[in-house]
């Protein structure tokens, strides 16, 4: 991995880390179209990358945090399911669902999906004051739908906000209810992706991670506000179709070439 490709790489992480389109989906696009070798080292900058990405919404919700323990049970509760379906297939998922056709199929029928449940929300009023009155049951709930977002191309963030939808919650509640159990989800992905990791790097790999580290945060914490105030006004089909067209593009310039 070159130091441009490592700027490319983490851009793209923290762009689409919070969005409903699959950052890891876009990660693994972007590696194929860039030729980069899926090696330790490049396994390990994309994990780490994503931490930068989560220290940006922790720090932008955490007064959140601060407010009482019903916030955490609540995210507990919804990140249960993801802990135990990924201890059991964390080895079956990146051994065989890690390549380009099995993102981009994945991007496609997302993109169908959220352009469905738009519609779903375009009037959809909460009866909730706050994300934290979500009851024990739909955290759970919303913590299924996130197991989906193990196959790449998914989106968790796509996975949470139509579960959230599917419970009740607004789109724009959706949303931060899919932000704030980022938080423990991802740390927990990450810390154990790193502890099956090699950690012995050079002096210049370590630049590389300080880069990308830095790059994801910025970029995810522009991204969170533009995505907040984008929401609110005009809903997930763009995003919708976003996914569609990016699937099918890769399915034809994979057509015929090795990048499957």
């Amino acid at each position: 991995m070159t130091l441009f490709q490592s700027i490319i790489i983490a851009i793209i992480e923290g762009l689409t880390e919070f969005l409903p389109i699959s950052s890891t989906g876009h990660m693994i696009l972007a590696s194929a179209a860039m030729g980069i070798h899926e090696d330790e080292f490049v396994k390990t900058f994309e994990v780490f990358i994503q931490l930068g990405a989560i220290l940006a919404i922790a720090l932008m919700y955490i007064k959140r945090f601060f407010r009482g323990l019903n916030i955490y049970f609540k995210l507990f509760a919804a990140f249960l399911p993801t802990a135990v379906v990924g201890l059991l297939a964390y080895d079956f998922i990146k051994g065989y669902l890690f390549n380009p056709i099995v993102v981009s199929v994945s991007l496609i029928l997302g993109g169908v999906i959220l352009i469905l449940i738009d519609k779903k929300v375009v009037n959809q009023q909460s009866t909730l004051a706050e994300v934290e009155d979500i009851s024990y049951k739909n955290a759970f709930f919303i913590g299924l739908c996130q197991c989906l977002s193990m196959v790449p191309g998914t989106s968790r963030a796509a996975a949470t906000i139509i579960g959230g939808v599917f419970n009740g919650l607004d789109k724009k509640q959706a949303t931060e209810f899919s932000f704030l159990l980022a938080v423990p989800t991802m740390m927990a992905a990450g810390g154990y992706d790193l502890i099956k990791s090699d950690l012995a790097f050079t002096s210049e790999q370590l630049s590389l991670l300080a880069i990308g580290f830095g790059l994801a945060f910025v970029s995810a914490w522009v991204a969170v506000k533009l995505f907040l105030k984008y929401v609110s006004s005009h809903g997930f089909t763009a995003f919708g179709w976003y996914r569609i067209v990016l699937g099918i593009l890769f399915l034809i310039l994979m057509w015929g070439t090795d990048l499957g």
